[in-house]
């Protein structure tokens, strides 16, 4: 089994011919509003890949959770593990995406940044996946909180530091060629995995 500790979003994505420069206005093409978040994206590309996947997360008490969550439930991932906050509401993305599929994106964290995990969460996981979507205590609680012997991997995006347990913990990082080396101290981490977009990747 593979838990995914990890993020919730609603995308709010726009299209355009090109990126807007600062300041200026652009009068979009089409417009669409999708599940997404890096945890949440793990957890279904898991599960399509016929993995039995159990999702850890938190999203707020509106109405923008069951649409955020729509597409884990309608596949097949755990959701038992998603904690509902009235304290914040759901994690949205604002992405532009021009003709060519260059983005920008903002993200509200929203109840993503309310996040807490226990050892009772991944009870049972042959594989625990985090990103940097979710507060650092839980990065590190899903490393350090994992049943022996599981396989732990880590996606550093976005970029920022990585606590030092969840780097001597972590079986694998993953870390892409742009943030590589805005992640301090991941040269102690066991191993790397640097996405090269096209390109593939360097272990």
């Amino acid at each position: 089994m593979i838990t995914v500790v990890g993020s919730v979003n609603l995308d709010l994505v726009a299209r355009l011919p090109r990126l807007p420069a600062a300041g200026e206005t652009l009068t979009a093409t089409g417009f669409g509003r999708v599940p997404g978040g890096k945890g949440a994206n793990q957890a279904l590309a898991a599960r399509r890949l016929g993995a039995d996947v159990t999702l850890v997360a938190a999203v707020g008490d509106d109405p923008l959770a069951p649409e955020a969550l729509s597409l884990l439930h309608a596949e097949g991932v755990r959701l038992h593990g998603t904690q509902v906050t009235e304290d914040a509401t759901t994690g949205l993305a604002l992405i532009e995406v021009d003709d060519a599929g260059e983005t920008t994106i903002a993200v509200v964290p929203g109840a993503n940044a309310e996040l807490v995990v226990t050892a009772a969460d991944l009870a049972g996981a042959d594989a625990v996946l985090t990103v940097l979507e979710v507060p650092p205590g839980a990065v590190a609680a899903a490393a350090t909180l994992a049943p022996a012997g599981a396989f732990v991997a880590v996606n550093a995006a976005p970029a920022g530091p990585v606590p030092a347990e969840v780097l001597r913990r972590a079986d694998l990082v993953v870390v892409n060629r742009a943030e590589h080396a805005l992640v301090p101290g991941i040269e102690r981490a066991r191993c790397v995995a640097v996405t090269l977009g096209a390109e593939g990747a360097l272990l």
